[in-house]
């Protein structure tokens, strides 16, 4: 036998004679059931974690909003009540100042009935 085809036997799947049949693999390490399940709690629990706190910002910004809401509404009502006032202070002096005002004549008691 000659030095190379010894190491082209040594190469081949099935051992010969007087040689080791158990041959050292490195074994692939899988997880259980167990595991399995156990990490897919640990997920859905930080999936429901993540969820509320998503959903606690969501209400915290929905309370700013409903309060920015109510100050709009209470700044438009002021806004239309100085409207009405304005327009009432414009209105007296748009009556002394007009042409039909200025044509009436003052009228002082002349008497008064008696009974």
């Amino acid at each position: 036998m000659t030095y190379s085809s010894s190491l082209a036997m040594n190469r081949t799947r099935f051992s010969g004679r007087n040689q080791n049949s158990v041959t050292f693999r490195a074994q692939t390490r899988t997880l259980g059931p167990i595991s399995n399940t156990i990490i897919l709690i640990v997920l859905a629990c930080l999936l429901g974690l993540l969820y509320l706190t998503q959903v606690t910002k969501t209400n915290a910004f929905g309370y700013q909003i409903s309060n920015l809401q109510q100050q709009q509404t209470q700044l438009k009502q002021s806004h239309d009540d100085l409207e009405v006032a304005s327009a009432r202070l414009q209105s007296l002096s748009r009556v002394q100042a007009s042409a039909v005002a200025k044509d009436m004549v003052p009228v002082a008691p002349s008497g008064t009935v008696r009974q």
